[in-house]
């Protein structure tokens, strides 16, 4: 019976190995994001208390203060690893979602997540197990500025 469980462990492990996934489990920090209207608190000097009822309400109010909050933004540094990425929607009264991809011609080569289902209230894992490289996290469907993620 112990024989035939380990070799099911085994397995499974070893399928989660070939499609390159990692269980909440593997990863080895989790690293907390909270979106509010327009932005991700942490990434940000401050949070702004935007109140959008729709993603367009945050094109303008990008367009309009995006130059002076760039000035704030803190990237995020990590070493190259696995990482889960709980993103919370906070009290945003749309469907949001979650977008880390490579900067620039790395975007090519560099591990990718995305994903929606992101109602208010809600937390989603994304798992990505993270190279050197330079990174933008975002949320199209908020949407958001692009916010600079560095892996050394």
């Amino acid at each position: 019976m112990l024989f035939a469980i380990s070799i099911i462990f085994v397995s499974i492990n070893n399928i989660f190995s070939f499609f390159n996934f990692l269980s909440p489990a593997q990863a080895q920090s989790v690293i907390n994001l909270t979106q509010t209207g327009c932005q991700f608190i942490e990434t940000e000097a401050k949070n702004y208390g935007y109140q959008p009822q729709k993603a367009v309400d945050c094109r303008q109010i990008n367009q309009d203060s995006l130059a002076v909050r760039e000035k704030g933004f803190k990237p995020i540094n990590l070493k190259a690893g696995k990482y889960v990425f709980k993103v919370t929607n906070q009290n945003v009264p749309y469907e949001l979602g979650f977008y880390l991809r490579g900067q620039g011609l790395s975007q090519a080569v560099l591990p990718r997540v995305s994903g929606g289902g992101l109602t208010t209230g809600k937390t989603i894992e994304y798992i990505a197990d993270l190279k050197k490289g330079k990174y933008w996290i975002s949320c199209p469907l908020n949407p958001t500025p692009d916010y600079p993620l560095i892996v050394n």
